[in-house]
């Protein structure tokens, strides 16, 4: 862990997620809406934890916190779904991920944005994504997450294929 007095770091050479810095606002030379501190993402073939991104935003400055769970479902259009499987390019989706939190931070006044998505085979009940964002007031919030999770859906490459009792097809693709 870095200690206040050593920390110098610049927004784009800052990467440290919460657990591994002890810095206090106060001696960080960073403005929170460039800290990494801030954005906390996570793609992962592991099971995610809510208390994980729920620890991730809690802030004592904050009276909002919102969280929006994505599980597996058994159906979809009238057939029922067995499992589904979610492939990524790693790279890129972690990037859009990023840029998708620190936009949602600065257009509604969000202290933190936590997101993690899982990857790989997941089973009816399991979680598929977790977003969890804190702000001063709830409004800011729920708007903050709602537009996390709608832009995760456009943007980020993460591909969704549903297995049905029937057969399996990748979600949203084109001919």
């Amino acid at each position: 862990n870095l200690q206040p007095a050593t920390c110098n770091l610049q927004p784009e050479t800052c990467n440290l997620q919460p657990e591994t810095c002890n810095l206090q606002p106060a001696t960080c030379n960073l403005q929170p809406e460039t800290c990494n501190l801030m954005t906390d993402i996570l793609l992962s073939a592991d099971p995610l934890s809510i208390d994980t991104c729920y620890a991730a935003v809690q802030d004592p400055t904050c009276g909002g916190i919102c969280l929006f769970v994505g599980t597996i479902r058994n159906h979809n259009k009238g057939k029922v779904v067995t499992h589904l499987d979610f492939e990524s390019y790693a790279p890129m989706a972690e990037k859009e991920m990023r840029r998708i939190a620190e936009e949602a931070r600065g257009q509604h006044g969000l202290h933190t944005v936590s997101l993690h998505h899982r990857t790989g085979e997941l089973a009816i009940g399991d979680i598929a994504v977790i977003i969890a964002v804190s702000s001063h007031h709830r409004a800011a919030a729920f708007a903050g997450c709602e537009q996390v999770i709608d832009e995760l859906k456009k943007h980020v490459p993460i591909w969704k294929k549903e297995f049905l009792e029937d057969g399996s097809y990748w979600v949203g693709a084109r001919p």
